[in-house]
């Protein structure tokens, strides 16, 4: 009587042991499953909003931002097309220095949606992220892709 007691210990470690052995098989492959990797899908979106804060922000310690100069230029010269061929010019020379080659530059408000400046087939644009600053009444929209 004394063995078929002991026969029936061994079973229950065993039955025991296996479980446990399933168990750590399954949390390893819990964590050797790759992770999805997101930041790829929000690259373009983090890359729209540090473009905008890159050209909102503070240039040589001065109270002047690329958005201020270019909204100055527009507003002296009360929306001309030469003030606006002008400011294309500098935003065109500014997206070359951060070496952008799918964009498009637009001011909503004050020029009915006019393109200041892009590069690139908007049409085959797939990702497209956005970022929108305001200043002094004109509405900048950057778009990349």
């Amino acid at each position: 009587m004394k063995d078929e007691i002991g026969n029936l210990y061994i079973a229950d470690a065993i039955i025991a042991l296996s479980i446990l052995f399933i168990a750590m098989i399954m949390l390893n492959s819990l964590v050797l499953l790759p992770n999805p990797t997101y930041s790829d899908i929000s690259h373009n979106s983090k890359n729209a909003q540090d473009i905008m804060e890159i050209l909102s922000g503070k240039v040589d310690f001065k109270d002047h931002t690329f958005l201020s100069e270019i909204t100055g230029i527009l507003k002296d010269n009360k929306n001309s097309k030469k003030s606006i061929r002008e400011v294309s010019q500098i935003c065109d020379d500014k997206f070359g220095e951060l070496k952008l080659s799918n964009y498009r530059f637009v001011e909503s408000n004050k020029l009915d949606s006019k393109i200041l400046s892009e590069s690139g087939d908007f049409s085959k644009a797939e990702r497209i992220s956005v970022a929108t600053r305001n200043y002094d009444g004109y509405s900048y929209t950057l778009y990349l892709w």
